[in-house]
Order: C-alpha cells, then sequence, then structure tokens
C-alpha cells in the first residue's frame, strides 16, 4: 500500500504537471498573437508616428528589428493577460468555493482592462505632458535627432509601470477577499505607499519637480480607489461570515 508521503508526492507532482501545461498553453497563444501583431507591426508603428511632428532616424542595422519586435512583443503581451489569468483561475479552481469561483473569474476582464487602460493613460500623458516638456527644454541650441529605439524605449519605460500599477485596485481585491490583505493595513501604510508611488513617478518622468508630482496623482487616486474597494470585500466578507455563524 502506498503511504500518505507517496500520495502527497503523487499529488504534487500532478500539481507541478498541471502547472507547466497551463503555461505551455499560455506561451503558445502568446506566441500566436505575436505573430499576428507583427504581421500589422507597421500599421500599429504608424498609428505612434502619427502624434509626433518629427521624424524618428535609426543609427543601428538591428534598431528596425528591435522596435517591431517590442511593438509586437507588448502588444501580444497584453492580448494575453486575460488567457494568463483564466490559466490561472483554471488552476486555483479546485481550491475555491463556488461563491469564490464566481467572484474570482469576474476580476479576469477587469485585469486585461486595467492593463490596458494604465497603457492609454500612460502614453497620454506622455504625449500630452512629458514629451512636451522634453521639447520645450531646446531652445534651438542644440539640433535635434530622435533614434526610433531610444523614442520607444522612453515610450516603453513610461506606459508599461502605468499598466502594472493600475493592476493595484483588482490586486487589492482579490487579496481581501482571500484573506491577505485588509483595507486597515493598506491605510496603515498608506504614506509609506504613497513614498513609494512617488519614487516610481520620478522614475518614468523627466528630472523635473511639478512632473513627478502630477504623475504622481493618479497614482494616489488609485491607491484609494483600493482601499476604497478592498472595504467593500472586507464587508461583504464579514457580512457573509456573520450571516454563517447565526446560522
Amino acid at each position: 500500500m502506498k503511504n500518505k508521503f507517496d500520495e502527497k508526492e503523487m499529488n504534487f507532482t500532478g500539481h507541478l504537471a498541471e502547472l507547466r501545461n497551463r503555461i505551455v498553453v499560455t506561451a503558445i497563444i502568446f506566441i500566436i498573437f505575436f505573430i499576428a501583431s507583427y504581421i500589422f507591426v507597421e500599421d500599429i508603428y504608424r498609428f505612434f508616428e502619427s502624434h509626433i511632428d518629427f521624424k524618428l532616424t535609426i543609427i543601428g542595422v538591428a534598431d528596425v528589428f528591435w522596435v517591431w519586435f517590442t511593438i509586437a512583443g507588448i502588444v501580444a503581451l497584453a492580448a494575453t493577460i486575460p488567457v494568463l489569468a483564466f490559466q490561472l483561475w483554471m488552476f486555483i479552481k479546485p481550491g475555491l468555493t463556488p461563491r469564490e469561483r464566481r467572484a474570482s473569474l469576474a476580476y479576469i476582464p477587469v485585469i486585461f482592462l486595467l492593463f490596458v487602460g494604465g497603457l492609454v493613460v500612460g502614453y497620454i500623458m506622455f504625449i500630452n505632458l512629458i514629451l512636451p516638456f522634453l521639447l520645450s527644454m531646446n531652445d534651438g541650441t542644440f539640433v535635434e535627432m530622435f533614434t526610433v529605439d531610444k523614442y520607444f524605449k522612453f515610450i516603453f519605460r513610461i506606459t508599461l509601470p502605468f499598466a502594472i500599477i493600475f493592476e493595484i485596485p483588482i490586486i487589492a481585491m482579490f487579496l481581501t477577499s482571500i484573506g491577505m490583505l485588509t483595507p486597515r493595513f493598506m491605510q496603515k501604510i498608506r504614506k509609506y505607499a504613497y513614498f513609494i508611488l512617488v519614487i516610481l513617478s520620478t522614475m518614468v518622468t523627466p528630472p523635473d519637480f511639478f512632473l513627478p508630482i502630477i504623475v504622481s496623482i493618479p497614482f494616489f487616486l488609485l491607491y484609494e480607489i483600493s482601499i476604497f474597494l478592498s472595504k467593500m470585500v472586507y464587508r461583504k466578507k464579514e457580512q457573509r461570515h456573520n450571516e454563517y455563524m447565526q446560522a
């Protein structure tokens, strides 16, 4: 007869195999989205180029390939997020109650929308705030030459942190629902969270006094929204617990 240790080892091995299979499925979907994005990458590039009134140049043989590859990768990543979230949900589904399954499944489209929303907000702030500020610093003293690789590296340096930080509300709701986070704790560490968000805003903006403050405002709002949503989830969780105790 198999002992308990052998059964646990088999269960652990089975979970690892399932997780590996789900990662493989996600990777295949990412590759499919990447290929599709690469086919239309020139159209995507023209969309970005339409928002600037200067020409981008290349100084290296591989610059164009790097830009095409990166743009296609970002688009494929955004498109794959719902698939990744669904695969993770399927992996943890057996350990959830029916109510937790329904609630957590609703997070998947929100995760995607918040990621895309973060990219959009970051890009809007780059085009309408950060880029004009940088261009205004040159009063004609220097000859301007904008290279493709550095321009897009700067865009991704700004937009990707926005996309990640926009996920804070849904992460806070999920962690609160599984008991790993409370709104009281988020309120307690608010000043430290604000400090970290200010540091992040200085990392994605030029060295200036006002720009980091302006960029920090949506970050602060997101944190406050996260606390509010965490309170909602926490109250519902307590209400269900009280109803269960009274039954």
